[in-house]
């Protein structure tokens, strides 16, 4: 489903190269781990495939069901069925979350030629996404993360992910700051939105997060680069290692 074939990506501002070479693909139905050491290239890896500003790509492709994704736009990449949710979610103030949700939700259908959804369809996908969410109304009434605690702001993108269905979901470090119980939660989530037609790219420093999210593969990213792949044995390892001798065989 996604390819990706020999991507080097410099950081336009000081011209340096962050992905040396990256090889990964994919396929649909399946949980891919990313982990590795700061500074490896994990977050500019999910940066770069979300389309954002600041990064050259200077060699390799990236496609996402055949179709590639480098010469597409962010609202084209996530019309094409990408979803980003951040490490560090922004605040969004004077903006409905429902509001957010429903204006989102049929761009997307626009975009692909659909018709939107009407406003009853709407409130009673959104009802029962959030109520299996264990996000309760007086939240979704809110603005866009404004005023949400860590847990919060991530079991919404998780709401955002329910609603759009789409089929590659990006998560770059989603438990970063999570006590257990909510990153529980966010992972309880991302379990029910598995299916045959959609594949995961979960970006974490931690084993602890793939004990809920149970990875299909798991890679190291070291230098820029994959440097090993493996089951989810393969994280285990790392939780009782650190990445030392990885970083060793990279060298």
């Amino acid at each position: 489903m996604l390819e990706i074939k020999g991507l080097r990506v410099t950081l336009e501002e000081e011209g340096k190269e962050i992905l040396k070479g990256v090889d990964l693909t994919v396929e649909a139905g399946k949980v891919h781990a990313i982990m590795g050491p700061n500074g490896s290239g994990k977050s500019t890896l999910s940066y770069v495939l979300a389309g954002r500003d600041g990064y050259e790509v200077t060699a390799g492709s990236v496609t996402l069901d055949g179709e590639d994704v480098l010469e597409l736009e962010a609202e084209e990449r996530a019309a094409a069925g990408m979803f980003l949710a951040f490490q560090y979610p922004v605040e969004l103030p004077g903006v409905g979350n429902m509001t957010f949700l429903r204006t989102a939700m049929n761009a997307q259908r626009k975009a692909r030629g659909e018709d939107e959804i009407s406003a009853p369809e709407f409130l009673k996908m959104v009802r029962e996404k959030a109520k299996a969410l264990n996000i309760d109304n007086e939240m979704l009434k809110r603005s866009v993360n404004v005023g949400f605690s860590g847990g919060e702001k991530k079991r919404n993108e998780i709401l955002q992910m329910a609603m759009l269905e789409p089929r590659l979901c990006i998560l770059d470090e989603t438990d970063s700051g999570l006590d257990v119980d909510a990153m529980r939660l966010v992972a309880d989530g991302v379990n029910a939105l598995r299916s045959p037609d959609r594949g995961f790219l979960v970006i974490t420093h931690y084993q602890r997060l793939l004990d809920h999210i149970r990875p299909d593969v798991v890679h190291i990213m070291a230098d820029g680069r994959i440097v090993e792949t493996g089951g989810p044995e393969l994280a285990l390892r790392v939780e009782t290692e650190g990445y030392a001798d990885i970083a060793k065989s990279v060298a």
